[in-house]
């Protein structure tokens, strides 16, 4: 009787339950915030790439625009130096920290292997459709686990920016990119930096 007694009083009430749940989405939405410099880095770096590619392939008319891709060895030399930077300062992860970089992870590797699909089949028309779509998913899922709005409304626009890529050609897809990067990655990456900057000065 007195261990059933014990076991019931541990028991979290629905409260406490919801209120531990809020706390652990506050602390990640945080920890996202405050790796902000990643969020924002692959953002501008591809937005970049895109607008550079554009400029490349349809002003100068010049078959080397794919080479404005080599930037994401940029993003991946300075992620690395980073991460080192930040190794001696590491927090402790909480399960919905892990599960949102699992899922980037995953993201990330999804698209390596289309690039190689597209590569493969030598035709890269349709090729921007599927990595905004990959990008809307992600800014979507991780907006709904930190109920953070602006991320879940970008992914809204990216999604429709996608079905916008099956009616322009291949040249003007490449901006259409650069405007799903802004609106659903960068610009609500600004908004949760600055929330959180915010919260610290409270």
């Amino acid at each position: 009787m007195d261990k059933q007694t014990d076991h019931s009083e541990d028991d979290f009430s629905p409260q406490e339950s919801l209120l531990f749940i809020q706390t652990m989405i506050e602390k990640a939405r945080d920890s996202v915030a405050d790796k902000s410099f990643y969020f924002l880095l692959w953002g501008w770096l591809v937005f970049a790439a895109a607008l550079g590619q554009f400029f490349i392939k349809v002003i100068l008319k010049s078959d080397w625009h794919p080479i404005v891709w080599t930037l994401m060895i940029v993003g991946a030399i300075a992620s690395i130096f980073r991460g080192r930077k930040e190794h001696g300062h590491l927090k402790v992860r909480s399960y919905v920290d892990e599960s949102l970089a699992i899922m980037w992870i995953a993201i990330g590797i999804t698209q390596g292997m289309l690039i190689f699909v597209f590569s493969r089949q030598g035709d890269w028309q349709d090729c921007y459709t599927f990595f905004i779509l990959l990008y809307s998913l992600g800014c979507f899922v991780t907006g709904r686990i930190l109920k953070f709005s602006p991320l879940v409304w970008g992914a809204a626009a990216g999604w429709l920016l996608a079905i916008v890529t099956t009616y322009a050609t291949y040249d003007y897809n490449i901006l259409v990119m650069a405007l799903a990067i802004l609106v659903s990655y960068i610009i609500p990456g600004y908004l949760l930096r600055k929330e959180h900057r915010e919260k610290q000065h409270v």
